[in-house]
């Protein structure tokens, strides 16, 4: 399953994010802790492309599910990230942490920055499947 998404460069557009990516999960059988884990982290990178996306008025969200993983890619316009941070900023900071949670969360992160031209951040996450949904789709599957 694939799909993408062109979201204006508003925090509005990360709701419906969450939304897509979410119920496509659900219908796949996949663990609530899991899908959690993997809108926890495009919640981070989507937040980051509208904060830091500029001059773009817009991101883009490319998902690919399948083959036990979801493969997700936040792209943006911005002027590119400059490092990635090795550590969590001090506790009196109210930024930093995005780049660091996402890494907690997910099993492979990557960057491709081109300053001046923009960031993709690359998410992926191997599936846990939820035995009890895999159990009722595979009747719904075998009733149509």
């Amino acid at each position: 399953m694939e799909f993408s998404l062109a979201l204006p460069r508003e925090a509005i557009g990360i709701p419906m994010v969450r939304r897509a990516l979410g119920d496509s999960l659900r219908s796949l059988g996949v663990t609530e802790d899991c899908i959690a884990d993997i809108l926890l982290a495009v919640t981070e990178a989507c937040a980051n492309a509208v904060r830091h996306g500029g001059p773009a008025n817009r991101y883009e969200v490319e998902t690919a599910i399948g083959y036990g993983r979801c493969d997700v890619r936040i792209i943006d316009r911005g002027q590119g990230l400059i490092r990635v941070p090795e550590r969590y900023p001090a506790t009196d900071v109210e930024n930093g942490r995005g780049i660091l949670i996402m890494q907690a969360v997910v099993d492979e992160i990557s960057f491709d920055i081109a300053p001046g031209r923009g960031t993709i951040v690359h998410l992926r996450k191997h599936l846990d499947w939820d035995e009890d949904a895999m159990f009722l789709n595979d009747r719904v599957l075998a009733a149509v």
